[in-house]
């Protein structure tokens, strides 16, 4: 008896899909590279043939074809923080929707070492284009200063060194944050502020001083926090010694808990006492005691707008104008009318 040869069967290829659902290798390319070019009734039939047959396309051999990797380069920094975090993966989700996938490379210490190796190791990868988070000024000072022969794209600021970007207006956020302390009466609105050199936090600081300013209202004190809620629980029991702060702009929604228990261990209510409000909208920060009032960045729109930015740079058109992804405020029970 012949020994039976067990291996693994053959994995299906475009010429099985275009064969199950009756079309031409050529429409199954159509459909996959998703050309407006094919009616509705194909593109279903080709889906359905796909899902059956369990195709996959041959990313190496589409390599040697088109010359791409379909492989982006993702530089990120503070990669434990919220805000960072959401933007990776809404990045992440973007690039897949449109056939991409994400090589991600982190950095602890932001410097021109750092930054340079870890983009000579995407250069060195392949990859088709180069995605920076730039939380950091000094990010865009190494960026202006190399010279990169991919396209790149910027979260977090404006066109950089005619690089395309997508960012999400911090200081609208915040003003629109302080605007709601202002319409309810507030005068006396301290702030407890990111940490120095980083552009959301700078942002935020601005658009609080910004709209005082437009009120007429003097700025109240301000108080340096690390985005940590340690940090806003320190920053908490020293503006609670200021029973003239009737108000409390918080940088970001884990400094705006810590805050919170700083406050109620000081005896004051919030917000009879004193009303604060968050950035970021954290999930857990509609179960606060009390709900917490933030402000929402759109974190899966700014996501979208910086995989367009890059599809168009590698569609071979100009660096288009910069994406700017406007936060939203949404008000809970942590804010309330001055008595």
């Amino acid at each position: 008896m012949q020994p039976t040869s067990i291996g693994r069967r053959r994995a299906p290829v475009m010429e099985d899909v275009a064969q199950r659902s009756g079309v031409s290798h050529q429409t199954v390319s159509r459909v996959l590279n998703q050309s407006p070019n094919v009616s509705e009734k194909t593109r279903q039939r080709v889906s359905q043939a796909i899902a059956e047959l369990g195709y996959r396309r041959n990313t190496a051999a589409r390599s040697l074809v088109t010359r791409r990797s379909q492989t982006i380069g993702l530089l990120a920094s503070e990669m434990s923080e919220y805000g960072p975090s959401n933007t990776l993966l809404a990045v992440q989700q973007a690039a897949r929707e449109a056939g991409y996938f994400v090589s991600i490379a982190g950095i602890r210490e932001v410097n021109r070492t750092t930054i340079t190796e870890a983009l000579t190791r995407f250069l060195d990868q392949g990859v088709d284009g180069i995605i920076v988070q730039v939380p950091h000024a000094g990010i865009l000072e190494t960026l202006h200063e190399l010279n990169l022969d991919v396209p790149v794209v910027a979260i977090g600021a404006s066109g950089v060194n005619g690089f395309s970007g997508a960012m999400v207006d911090q200081e609208a956020g915040a003003r629109s944050a302080v605007q709601h302390l202002v319409d309810l009466g507030h005068r006396r609105i301290a702030h407890v502020a990111g940490p120095d050199g980083w552009i959301d936090a700078e942002a935020r600081v601005a658009g609080w001083r910004g709209v005082l300013s437009g009120a007429g209202l003097p700025e109240g004190p301000v108080v340096a926090g690390d985005w940590t809620a340690a940090s806003g629980y320190r920053a908490g029991l020293e503006l609670a010694r200021d029973r003239t702060v009737t108000a409390i702009f918080a940088g970001n929604d884990q400094m705006a808990l810590g805050l919170l228990r700083a406050l109620n261990e000081q005896g004051l209510r919030v917000p009879q006492d004193v009303s604060v409000v968050g950035f970021d909208d954290l999930p857990e920060g509609a179960y606060l005691l009390p709900p917490l009032t933030t402000v929402r960045q759109g974190f899966e729109e700014l996501g979208r707008h910086c995989i367009d930015a890059m599809l168009a740079r590698l569609g071979g058109g100009e660096s288009p104008p910069t994406e700017v992804v406007l936060p939203e405020l949404v008000v809970r029970a942590s804010t309330a009318a001055l008595t």
